[in-house]
């Protein structure tokens, strides 16, 4: 089965490639520029499965922090188109609970993602409304998968001094200037600068990341043996993708009925 996709365009060449399944972005190539986002070539692009790449969009429960499936049902539940199509560099899609989503989570609730091309930017959009009579409490992300030439020769600037969390150990502070990484990595980084530069030494180019309504970050990268054991990734491709995730995983948010909550991510590539 052929998944429905969206096609956005901007008038200065960017383009971008979307999914109804899940909401989810798979592509994004600046004006004379090169793909920005990872999208491994091993992803399983089928209605049941989440892709592997892209920006998954993680709602209402971040990793296997809870009772949910891992990073909740957003990310592979099929969204709809409720814009009227004009705007060829934009596109607006809806969930809202079902019968499938209430057997797990039982509350109503509207959620939205709006994507936005620029003449030099990526811009995503999540927003979520509490259409229930109860409140609810839920975290969030966007799963940002950037693609890099070579994530070894990579490093994230704007974390120092910035505490974060690793499943199963204390909170940490991390005292490095530039994150580089040289194995796995998973970091919750709690109250986090809305602004972050990840540099593509080996790719010639700077991502500059703005974040807003999210409090977090994550950094994630499963390295080899760990994506050995992943059947929609091929064993290298570790390499050439470095997730730094716009996130609410700290202090989940708790919307009252008829409340709603939003956070942004703005993605710019600059030269070196």
């Amino acid at each position: 089965m052929t998944l429905p996709t969206l096609r956005l365009s901007h008038a200065s060449g960017g383009t971008a490639t979307a999914y109804l399944h899940g909401a989810h972005v798979t592509s994004w190539t600046p004006a004379g520029g090169a793909e920005a986002l990872f999208l491994s070539r091993a992803a399983r692009l089928e209605p049941v499965a989440a892709i592997r790449g892209g920006v998954p969009v993680i709602f209402p429960q971040f990793a296997e922090l809870g009772p949910l499936p891992k990073h909740g049902f957003a990310r592979t539940q099929p969204w709809e188109r409720v814009d009227d199509g004009n705007d060829a560099a934009s596109v607006r899609l809806r969930l809202r609970d079902s019968d499938e989503t209430r057997r797990i989570w039982p509350h109503a609730f509207l959620a939205e993602l709006a994507v936005e091309l620029d003449d030099d930017s990526l811009s995503l959009t999540l927003s979520i409304q509490n259409t229930d009579a109860q409140p609810f409490t839920f975290s969030a992300a966007l799963h940002t998968y950037l693609r890099v030439a070579d994530v070894r020769q990579a490093a994230i600037e704007g974390l120092h001094g910035i505490r974060y969390r690793v499943t199963g150990e204390e909170e940490r502070m991390d005292g490095e200037r530039e994150i580089r990484v040289s194995g796995p990595v998973d970091r919750v980084y709690l109250d986090a600068p809305s602004e972050l530069r990840v540099r593509d030494g080996a790719g010639g180019r700077t991502f500059h990341l703005r974040s807003t309504g999210f409090a977090d970050t994550v950094v994630w990268n499963p390295w080899a043996a760990a994506t050995a054991s992943l059947a929609d990734m091929e064993d290298e491709e570790y390499l050439e993708m470095l997730c730094v995730e716009a996130a609410q995983v700290g202090s989940p948010v708790t919307l009252q009925s008829g409340a709603s909550w939003s956070g942004a991510q703005r993605i710019r590539i600059v030269p070196g």
